[in-house]
């Protein structure tokens, strides 16, 4: 485990300045520094409070408005984009909409679970390949043994592993990439659901409950299995001491 973790340590992955100021300003807009419609401030004095130079914060610039975040028009400079423009499933916004408004982000999180899961499920009864099968069986074992570790590490990176591989065993391609965007909401989800007491251990039956109904060919049971999770978790994300030391 130490060799691991030291290895993890050397690859850490540090922001280049680029990504420094993408992220200083796209926490600044999702934390309403800058209201929608707002022009942001003179491209010389913002670039100087950031301690860049202009050419760094226009491609920040550039990457904001492919986000949906911010507009760029000859006459009327740059401007701050309603939330109704910008790519939410993009994993930059899911992270500082995390850091901003963390309640907002659970909601948002559960509503299109229960949008999307069931009926992944029941394609995924009806289309599992044996591979994909074994996949869920996988990352449920892997589930399993990490709710045996003390600690619980990686538990909810297995617990993400899951639905991901149940999305994907519908065979829908856009379905799979969904779930990979919305990694961050997932793990922010599973972090805050996981704290609440005995949370982990009733986890464990909802998710088996799954694989077998999918395994069985089931559409109709593995649609409830899922539901039942995620009507679980939100409960444990109402109980949870992780959510009310964000709201402090």
């Amino acid at each position: 485990m130490n060799g691991v973790q030291g290895r993890a340590e050397i690859v850490a992955h540090f922001p280049t300045t680029h990504e420094r100021v993408v992220d200083e300003l796209g926490r600044r807009i999702v934390g309403g520094v800058w209201e929608p419609g707002q022009p942001l401030p003179v491209e010389d004095l913002l670039a100087a409070e950031i301690g860049v130079s202009r050419g760094v914060l226009r491609e920040a610039v550039k990457a904001l408005v492919a986000k949906g975040m911010l507009r760029v028009r000859p006459r009327t400079g740059t401007r701050v984009l309603p939330p109704g423009h910008w790519n939410h499933l993009d994993r930059d916004v899911l992270r500082w909409k995390q850091a901003g408004d963390a309640t907002a982000l659970l909601r948002d999180t559960s509503e299109l679970r229960r949008i999307v899961e069931p009926e992944a499920a029941r394609l995924a009864a009806g289309r599992a390949c044996p591979d994909d099968v074994r996949a869920l069986y996988d990352t449920l074992a892997a589930m399993e043994a990490a709710a045996a570790e003390p600690g619980r590490s990686g538990y909810v990176e297995a617990d993400i592993a899951f639905h991901r591989a149940l999305l994907d065993a519908g065979g829908n391609r856009l379905l799979g990439s969904l779930g990979r965007a919305i990694g961050i909401a997932l793990e922010h989800s599973f972090l805050v659901s996981t704290q609440t007491p005995g949370a982990v251990e009733a986890s464990l039956p909802g998710h088996r409950a799954i694989v077998e109904a999918v395994a069985a060919g089931d559409p109709a049971a593995a649609a409830a299995a899922v539901l039942a999770v995620i009507e679980a978790a939100e409960k444990e994300i109402a109980q949870s001491p992780g959510l009310h030391r964000e709201a402090t």
